[in-house]
């Protein structure tokens, strides 16, 4: 009989508190008997995948160096599933670096998270995308350096962008609300194979001089996908 495993996919824009979010998840995970694995993807370098180690967990970090982060965990998700697998674990928390926030990296049968930070900017949810409009679950990280009007108000903009999406304050600290996040979670089915499982979005174009290690700047330097800027009139 085939293994099982529920693969969560936590995004967010960086500094957002994702790593401090998903320690306190699984620090819940493992009281309640669950095995976990943690896989962490960074561009340059991260000590990440080692606070997932220091919870006595199975823990990877891929980076993708010249490649970008979500574009580099959708070409590995189907190895790092199979990793989870061989590690025997019941739940996969897959973190992607936060960059230019155009992708979602979660699939269709993965759980997405989404991690924002309140104390950032009131006007952050619209500037997220796919990541925040077709996730599972959002998380308002650090509402308790803001106030309850702000935080509303912050819970306000991301249901007017995904109206499905459950919203939790999580504090990564403390902890607080982080037993709500994953009865959330636990609700969700895990999955047998993640093989042809599709993105709940297409990744952007990236095709471009610049993507082969072009340096020079000018339009004689530049072939593939070249989106050039309308300006208005002087």
């Amino acid at each position: 009989m085939s293994r099982s495993i529920k693969v969560i996919i936590a995004s967010g824009p960086p500094a957002s508190g994702k790593t401090s979010v998903m320690t306190q998840f699984i620090k819940l995970q493992i009281g309640a008997g669950a095995k976990i694995a943690a896989c962490k993807i960074d561009c340059l370098k991260t000590r990440d995948g080692e606070r997932y180690a220091s919870l006595g967990v199975p823990s990877a970090a891929g980076l993708s160096e010249d490649v970008c982060p979500d574009h580099f965990l959708a070409v590995n998700l189907e190895e790092i599933t199979a990793w989870g697998l061989k590690c025997r674990a019941d739940i996969l928390v897959v973190e992607t670096a936060g960059l230019c926030h155009r992708c979602a990296p979660a699939t269709r049968k993965t759980v997405s998270v989404c991690i924002l930070d309140c104390a950032s900017n009131i006007a952050v949810p619209e500037k997220i995308g796919p990541a925040l409009t077709t996730c599972d679950i959002a998380v308002i990280s650090k509402s308790d350096l803001v106030s309850q009007a702000e935080t509303e108000v912050f819970m306000y903009s991301i249901r007017k962008l995904n109206k499905d999406a459950e919203i939790v304050e999580v504090n990564g600290l403390a902890g607080t609300g982080a037993q709500y996040l994953k009865a959330l979670i636990d609700q969700r089915p895990p999955v047998d194979d993640i093989a042809g499982d599709e993105l709940r979005h297409s990744m952007p174009s990236a095709i471009c001089s610049y993507c082969v290690g072009e340096r020079r700047i000018g339009n004689r330097y530049q072939q593939g996908i070249v989106k050039k800027m309308d300006f208005p009139d002087v």
